[in-house]
């Protein structure tokens, strides 16, 4: 084959970029190409770095003096100071119900009636055996007395040697055997005499009497209805002596507990009066503990005034026992003494080529927050110079939750405190 009939197409040619025009053209593009891309890019860094702030946007607080009040919080139910559980120690059916709910009964009232049939049998059995007892003491003296009447004849009789020594023994042994049938007689007396009292004692015991002064809470027997009081004396009425004066008995948190004490004052509220706050003061603190469901609390008893009577027995309260109270003094939001300042990536904040080419994995809002530092005073507050954040060591004090007290520190009242970060969305 010749060398001309090797040759390409000229149009082929210049299609692959053979001919030496066409290859400089193609360069020329690509440069044009390569040069748009590149201003494309810092066009869009240019555009996201001015989206972006400068640096972060802080959320500052006032520090203020004022009044600090440390209170613990803990719940529980409203109880009569003395409540009494009125039952039966005898058995029977209920004849009658004297008294419902609410009603005030005085010490000795009749509340309840059992049918007393049964127990008045017993009771006239005893008094029979009692007469019994009694007639046979009267047998039992006429028999001693002539025991011992013929016992002196025998002896009269032993000293003019009319009976012999063997008569005498055998009137001596009479005499004694009658003293002896006398003590029994009386004894049996004494012993019917007991039941007797024990039956009446029990037939009285039909008539279910209040044992105080006080208002019925509770009723749970009607008329017709049989007791027994065979093992447990069953409860048929709960009193409360006296409503105008309560108490509240709530449980107090083991970490708490330890700041509780005789004498301080509470506020608690009901559900029943979702706007109003009632008094209350501590009487008591007790030592044994109460564990529920792992949680171990400590009961407290809280003295109540009920004199609009508008607490019942049973309703659930919650209170705030105020255990410190600091006057005066400087306190500080407790947000500001969780923050810590965020560590910035790049210059001002603003993302530099490097990170928009490489990004890193997002961490949270964007910044990182240094490590807590340890201070000789104990805690950081951090302030605004010259748009920075910067360290002020206090010294804290007692705290409500929201707020706490500033010792010893170079915080002054008025100053301005970082407690957060505002997020802003980049503007486009």
């Amino acid at each position: 084959m010749s060398q001309a009939g090797n040759r390409p197409d000229p149009a082929v040619a210049a299609r692959l970029g053979l001919v030496e025009g066409t290859s400089r053209h193609r360069r020329r593009w690509l440069w044009w190409v390569g040069l748009a891309g590149i201003t494309l890019l810092l066009a869009g860094l240019a555009l996201v770095g001015d989206g972006r702030q400068d640096g972060p946007s802080y959320r500052t607080a006032e520090v203020r003096r004022g009044d600090l009040k440390v209170e613990v919080t803990a719940t529980g139910k409203l109880q009569p100071v003395t409540q009494v559980d009125v039952g039966t120690e005898v058995s029977g059916t209920i004849q009658s119900v004297e008294v419902d709910f609410n009603a005030r009964v005085r010490q000795a009232q009749v509340m309840a009636k059992l049918d007393p049939e049964k127990y008045r049998a017993d009771e006239r059995q005893s008094a029979a055996a009692l007469s019994l007892a009694q007639a046979q003491v009267d047998e039992a003296e006429a028999t001693a007395k002539e025991t011992a009447n013929k016992l002196r004849r025998t002896r009269d009789l032993v000293k003019k040697r009319l009976a012999s020594p063997e008569e005498l023994d055998t009137a001596e042994a009479a005499a004694e055997r009658a003293i002896a049938a006398l003590a029994v007689a009386r004894a049996k007396v004494e012993q019917a005499q007991a039941k007797l009292d024990a039956d009446r004692r029990t037939l009285e015991k039909t008539l279910i009497r209040s044992p105080i002064d006080g208002i019925v809470l509770n009723r749970v027997v009607e008329p017709g209805q049989t007791v027994a009081a065979s093992l447990q004396t069953p409860v048929l009425f709960t009193l409360a002596e006296n409503l105008t004066q309560m108490e509240l008995k709530v449980d107090v948190d083991e970490a708490d507990v330890g700041q509780v004490e005789e004498g301080q004052t509470a506020v608690f509220t009901v559900d029943a009066y979702p706007d109003r706050t009632f008094p209350a003061t501590i009487t008591q603190v007790r030592f044994a503990p109460e564990t529920i469901n792992g949680v171990v609390t400590f009961g407290a008893l809280l003295a109540v005034d009920n004199a609009d009577l508008s607490l019942r027995p049973g309703m659930t309260a919650t209170a705030d026992i105020l255990v410190r109270e600091e006057r005066d003094v400087l306190l500080v939001p407790n947000a500001a003494l969780r923050f810590m300042p965020p560590r910035q990536e790049g210059a001002k904040g603003r993302p530099n080529l490097l990170s928009m080419l490489l990004p890193r994995r997002p961490r949270g809002s964007g910044h990182q927050a240094e490590p807590p530092e340890k201070t000789p005073k104990g805690a950081v507050a951090w302030v605004l110079r010259q748009g920075q954040p910067a360290s002020v060591e206090i010294q804290t004090g007692s705290t409500d939750g929201a707020v706490t007290q500033v010792v010893d520190g170079d915080l002054e009242a008025g100053a301005q405190v970082i407690i957060g970060i505002e997020r802003s969305e980049p503007t486009s």
